[in-house]
């Protein structure tokens, strides 16, 4: 009997332990991922070579996790002042966010339909969380030539039709918010689309300004390490406690 009350509490123990154990075992999914990077052109205007530049000043939660650059320059495209990027996990609650500045942009690829084009800040967020991901854009000091001026905070996906005499070359999206395959989220803060087709066409591709990708989220800090170490202990001690105190009561009795 007394054996039989010793093997029932080692194996309520070992149950416990496993348990907790098993919980501590990382998870099999890939950690959470995010990126980051401020400006990346990839066109081919009418008459002339294909120009393909950047991504600049690119981050990532596998490092580098933050990026900067003073300035960049695409002759006949794009100028912009210091580009800031940055992309981190937080290991404990497998929160992801990546976020990518530029200041003082200009577009002269946009001079021709447009007039001057100018924006001296434009940001892009992308946060996950368990909860879910999320993303937001920033332009401060936007005027987009003869569109005029823009909201900072524009809603997401929003398009600006841009056209050369009656046709129609590109459209601007703002707060660009693409949901893809893996569940993750990128925002683009400006993204310019040649849409190529007739003889006075700008060209085709495309000119990103500000881009963060994020998500989903990685599973929470494994029990098996840090304070989820003692969770674990803890409830292993708790259970296991009152099985071995039943058992010494039980003997005392019997004897």
């Amino acid at each position: 009997m007394k054996s039989s009350l010793v093997r029932r509490g080692g194996l309520l123990a070992a149950v416990v332990a496993s348990v907790v154990l098993a919980g501590a075992a990382p998870a099999s999914a890939a950690p959470g991922d995010g990126s980051a990077y401020g400006v990346k052109v990839d066109v081919k205007l009418l008459g002339q070579n294909a120009v393909k530049a950047g991504p600049f000043a690119a981050a990532n939660t596998a490092g580098p996790t933050n990026s900067s650059l003073a300035k960049a320059d695409v002759p006949g495209i794009l100028t912009a002042g210091v580009i800031n990027a940055e992309a981190k996990r937080d290991e404990n609650s497998g929160a992801v966010t990546a976020k990518a500045s530029t200041a003082d942009v200009t577009l002269p690829l946009l001079k021709a339909a447009l007039g001057d084009v100018g924006i001296k800040l434009v940001e892009a967020v992308c946060t996950a969380t368990q909860k879910g991901v999320e993303g937001s854009a920033k332009l401060v000091g936007a005027n987009l030539g003869s569109v005029g001026a823009v909201d900072a905070a524009p809603a997401a996906n929003t398009q600006i039709k841009v056209g050369l005499g009656t046709l129609n070359v590109a459209t601007i999206i703002l707060n660009e918010q693409v949901k893809n395959p893996d569940g993750s989220l990128t925002v683009n803060a400006v993204h310019v689309k040649l849409l190529g087709g007739g003889l006075k066409a700008l060209g085709d591709g495309d000119v990103i300004v500000s881009s963060a990708t994020c998500g989903p989220a990685a599973p929470p800090m494994p029990l098996a390490s840090g304070a989820g170490l003692w969770i674990g202990l803890g409830l292993l001690g708790a259970v296991a406690v009152p099985v071995g105190t039943r058992i010494v009561r039980r003997r005392s009795t019997q004897a």
